[in-house]
C-alpha cells in the first residue's frame, strides 16, 4: 500500500452531531448514462439522454464517442447524441472508467480508422484481455504487444463479422456487456458464452439487456451463461436516467449509523441497478426501509431509511452487488454484532484491490477485520479517528465518510476521486451534515 499522504491531501470527514433527518436528490446513474450514450452513438438517428450524470466517467465516455465520430452535446442537463459513421483515426482516454476501457473497443471495431486506447496509470492493471481476445476471435485486429491491457489499438475495417465467442467473465460482467452493446451492428450479431467461475454483478448484465431491448435490439437470454444479440438496427430512443442507487449507499448509511432518517427522492419502483439491494441489506442490519410519498420529487415518491438504535451485523453474499462492498464494510465495522461479507473476490480487480484496501484502512481506524480470499469478516471493536486512504477509488471514499459520520477525526485522502461518479461529493456531503435536521438537498 502507498505511503501516508500529506496533510494538504486530506478531507476532514464531518461527524454527525446526532440523528440526521434529511431528504436528498442524487445524480443520475453512471452505468445507465454510459450505456445510453454508447447505444445512442450507433443508433439509427439522434436521441437525447435526459438527466445524464455529469461526472468524470461519463464525460470520458462522451469524449470517446465524439472522437470516434459521433456528436455528443453535453452543454445542458439533457445530452443530445447524433450518430455518424466512425471513420477517422482516434485516441480514447479511459481515465479510470472501466466502462470506457471495455465498452468502447467493440464499438471502435466498427470504425475504419485506428483507435488508440490508454488511461490513468492504474488502469493498466485492470483486466480487459478477455474483451480483446474475443474481438480478435470475431476478426478484429488488436495491437497490444501481448499485454491484454492498456495501452492498445483497435484497427477497424468498417465492419465486424461477429458470431460465436467464448470467454471467461468471472472477473467482470463488463466483458459480456461490452460485446452485447455493440453486437447488433455486427454482421452476424454476437453469441456470447461464458466459461469459468460464476459471473459477478449479474444485475449489470440484466441492465444491458434491458437497455438493448428498449432500443429494439433482439436479445436471447435463454440458457445458462449465454447471451445472444441478433444483427439489426439500433433504434434511436430518448432515455431518462434514474438516480445512481449505488451512490445512494453513503447517504442511506447516514440513517443507519446515526439512528436517523434519510429519504432519497425518485427511487425507482423497479430497476436493474445493483444499488437497489441496499433496501434488503439495510433491513437486515436493523433499519426500517419503505417507499414514501415525496411531494417535490418528480416521481412523487422516494425511499426512506430509518436507522436502528443498535446497528446489527450481517452475513451476506455480495457476489452480484460487489460495488456495494465498501459501504457495507464500513457499516459492518460500526455494527454491534459480527459480520461476514463474502463472494467478492472479483473486487480485487476494481479500481484497487478493494478487499485488501478495506481491511487495511478500516483496521487503521481500529476495526477488528479479517481479510479472506473472497471477503471480509468483522467482530465488534471501538473505532477512532485517523487517516483513511482511498487508492484513487471512489467507493473507498464512500467507506471513509460513512465511518467518519460516526467516528470523529477521520481524515480522507483524495476525496476528490469521488468525481468519477459524483461531482463535488465532498461539498455536498459536508453541506448535508452542516444543515439542520429536516432539510432537503439536491445532488
Amino acid at each position: 500500500m502507498s505511503s501516508a499522504p500529506s496533510s494538504t491531501d486530506l478531507y476532514d470527514a464531518p461527524a454527525a452531531a446526532g440523528p440526521v433527518d434529511l431528504v436528498v436528490s442524487l445524480p443520475g446513474s453512471k452505468s445507465l448514462t454510459n450505456r445510453a450514450l454508447l447505444l445512442a452513438s450507433i443508433a439509427e438517428g439522434p436521441s437525447v439522454v435526459r438527466r445524464a450524470l455529469r461526472s468524470r466517467d461519463t464525460t470520458l465516455m462522451a469524449a470517446a464517442l465524439t472522437s470516434l465520430g459521433a456528436h455528443v452535446d453535453t452543454s445542458s442537463e439533457d445530452w443530445r447524441v447524433t450518430p455518424a459513421p466512425f471513420a477517422a483515426d482516434a485516441a480514447v482516454d479511459c481515465g479510470l472508467a472501466g466502462t470506457v476501457m471495455r465498452f468502447v473497443p467493440p464499438v471502435a471495431a466498427l470504425s475504419s480508422g485506428a483507435v488508440a486506447f490508454d488511461g490513468d496509470a492504474h488502469m493498466r492493471n485492470r483486466p480487459v484481455g478477455e474483451v480483446l481476445t474475443a474481438l480478435r476471435g470475431l476478426g478484429v485486429t488488436i495491437e497490444d504487444d501481448g499485454r491484454g491491457a492498456l495501452p492498445f489499438t483497435v484497427r477497424g475495417s468498417g465492419s465486424v463479422r461477429g458470431g460465436l465467442v467464448t470467454l471467461d467473465a468471472s472477473s467482470s460482467s463488463q466483458f459480456i456487456s461490452a460485446l452485447l452493446l455493440a453486437g447488433a451492428r455486427y454482421e452476424q450479431g454476437v453469441d456470447v458464452r461464458h466459461v469459468g467461475k460464476p459471473v459477478p454483478s449479474l444485475p449489470h448484465i440484466e441492465m444491458t439487456v434491458q437497455v438493448l431491448r428498449m432500443h429494439g435490439v433482439e436479445v436471447d437470454t435463454d440458457g445458462a451463461n449465454r447471451w445472444a444479440v441478433a444483427p439489426g438496427p439500433v433504434a434511436a430512443v430518448d432515455h431518462v436516467i434514474e438516480p445512481d442507487l449505488s451512490n445512494a449507499a453513503p447517504f442511506l448509511a447516514l440513517a443507519a449509523v446515526t439512528g436517523g432518517r434519510v429519504v432519497v427522492r425518485d427511487w425507482p419502483a423497479e430497476t436493474t441497478q445493483a444499488g437497489d439491494v441496499l433496501r434488503d441489506l439495510l433491513t437486515q442490519m436493523g433499519c426500517q426501509v419503505s417507499f414514501v410519498d415525496v411531494a417535490d420529487a418528480p416521481t412523487g415518491r422516494g425511499l426512506e431509511v430509518v436507522g436502528p438504535s443498535v446497528l446489527a451485523g450481517v452475513d451476506v453474499d455480495l457476489h452480484d452487488v460487489g460495488e456495494l462492498t465498501p459501504a457495507v464494510a464500513a457499516l459492518a465495522a460500526l455494527a454491534q454484532g459480527p459480520s461476514h461479507l463474502r463472494g467478492v473476490e472479483h473486487i480485487r480487480f476494481h479500481e484497487t484491490d478493494r478487499l485488501a484496501a478495506l481491511a487495511t484502512e478500516l483496521r487503521g481506524l481500529g476495526a477488528a477485520v479479517t481479510e479472506h480470499r473472497d471477503g471480509l469478516s468483522f467482530t465488534p471493536a471501538p473505532l477512532s479517528g485517523g487517516v483513511f486512504r482511498t487508492y484513487a477509488d471512489h467507493r473507498m471514499a464512500h467507506a471513509a465518510v460513512i465511518a467518519g459520520a460516526a467516528v470523529p477525526g477521520v481524515r480522507v485522502e483524495d476525496v476528490a476521486t469521488t468525481s468519477k461518479t459524483f461531482p463535488d461529493f465532498a461539498g455536498f456531503w459536508s453541506g448535508l451534515l452542516a444543515r439542520p435536521t429536516g432539510s432537503s438537498s439536491e445532488g
